[in-house]
C-alpha cells in the first residue's frame, strides 16, 4: 500500500466555490472510450494488470460461507493455470486486489483465504450502514471496529449524504476523521455514492472533504445507486486527487464501483489513470476496480488470446 492520508486540518476554502466546466469534462470523458484500445500482448498485460486492481465483490444478502469460500480461492487464482502458463508468466503471482465482503463475511474471509494459501491478500469490508448510511453514527463506528477486529485490512466506509445534500462539509469531515481512528490500522476507502449528491460540485467538495479527513482512497459508488461509476464524475474525483496531491504531498487512491464489467472497460479504467495521475496509480496500492462480474470477462479475453478463440461456459470457472 502507499503510504496512508494523515489528513489535514479542515479548510473550508477547498470546498467553497467551486465551479465545475460540464461541456469541457464530458468532452474529455467522450474521448476516452472513442480511442483505439491496446492489442495482442499489450492488452493482455493490461488486462493482468487490471486482474491486481480488482477488489473481487460479494455483497449479497445470501451471502454464504460457501461461496465466500469460492470468491476467496478465485481471488488467489483469478485466471486459469494453464493460462498463466501458456503466457509464460508462471513465475508471477496474479492475485486479485482484495476480497470485499460485508462485516459478518470477514471472519469466513480470513479463514478460507489462509486455507488458500492468501493471508496476503487484503480482506476489505463495507461498513457504516451500506449502503444507505442511515443508522446512528456510535452504530457505524462500531461496525467498524468489529470488521477490523474479525480481520479486514480495509474499510469500505459510506458518507453521511444528508450532511453533504445539506452543505454541511465541516460535518462530513468530523465524520470520516471520526471513522479513520476507528480504522486503527487498516486502510480507509470512502464512498461518496455520486448518483446521490445531486451535482458535480458536490462530488468535488465531498472528495476533498473526505480527503482532508484522512480518507487513503475515494470511491465512486456503492454499486446500489442509480448511477454508479462513469467517466464524467472519475475526472471530477481524479482530478481532486491530483490537486489534493499538489496541495498535501499525500497520494489518494480511486476506486470507481458499480456497472464495470467488461474487459475493455477495465482498460479504459486504466488508461484514464494513466492520463490523469500518471503510471504510479495504475497499481493496487492506489487503484482499486470494484466488480464482482469483471473477471469473468477479462478471462474470457485472455483464453481467447492464448487459444484463438473464445471459451464456452463451462471452460471458465465461475468468478
Amino acid at each position: 500500500m502507499a503510504a496512508r492520508n494523515t489528513g489535514m486540518e479542515f479548510d473550508s476554502s477547498l470546498v467553497e466555490n467551486v465551479h465545475i466546466n460540464l461541456a469541457a469534462i464530458k468532452r474529455r470523458a467522450e474521448t476516452l472510450g472513442t480511442r483505439r484500445c491496446v492489442k495482442k500482448q499489450w492488452q493482455a498485460a493490461w488486462l493482468l494488470r487490471a486482474v491486481t486492481c480488482i477488489d473481487l465483490t460479494t455483497l449479497a444478502g445470501d451471502d454464504t460461507e460457501s461461496n465466500v469460500s469460492r470468491l476467496c480461492f478465485k481471488a488467489k487464482q483469478p485466471i486459469r493455470h494453464d493460462l498463466i502458463q501458456a503466457l509464460k508468466l508462471g513465475d508471477l503471482e496474479i492475485n486479485c486486489g482484495a476480497v470485499c465482503v460485508y462485516p459478518n463475511r470477514v471472519a469466513d474471509c480470513a479463514k478460507y483465504l489462509k486455507r488458500a494459501g492468501a493471508s496476503h491478500i487484503p480482506i476489505a469490508s463495507v461498513a457504516t450502514g451500506f449502503p444507505t448510511g442511515q443508522t446512528p453514527l456510535k452504530t457505524r463506528l462500531e461496525e467498524i471496529r468489529l470488521a477490523v477486529s474479525e480481520g479486514a485490512s480495509e474499510i469500505d466506509i459510506v458518507i453521511n449524504r444528508t450532511l453533504a445534500l445539506g452543505g454541511d462539509w465541516k460535518g462530513v469531515y468530523e465524520e470520516v476523521k471520526l471513522m479513520k481512528e476507528a480504522c486503527g490500522e487498516a486502510h480507509l476507502k470512502t464512498i461518496l455514492a455520486v448518483g446521490e449528491l445531486g451535482t458535480l460540485a458536490n462530488v468535488r467538495k465531498a472528495s476533498m472533504a473526505c480527503m482532508m479527513a484522512g480518507a487513503d482512497f475515494i470511491k465512486t459508488s456503492t454499486g446500489k445507486e442509480g448511477v454508479n461509476a462513469n467517466f464524467v464524475v472519475a475526472l471530477v474525483m481524479v482530478r481532486a486527487i491530483r490537486d489534493y496531491f499538489q496541495l498535501t504531498g499525500f497520494k489518494v487512491g480511486f476506486k470507481p464501483a458499480g456497472g464495470i464489467r467488461s474487459a475493455k472497460d477495465a482498460c479504459t479504467w486504466l488508461s484514464l489513470m494513466k492520463e490523469e495521475l500518471g503510471e504510479e496509480w495504475m497499481k493496487n496500492d492506489l487503484f482499486r476496480l470494484g466488480a464482482s462480474s469483471l473477471l469473468g470477462d477479462i478471462e474470457r479475453q485472455i483464453f481467447h488470446y492464448v487459444t484463438g478463440r473464445y471459451a464456452a461456459a463451462h471452460e471458465l470457472p465461475m468468478a
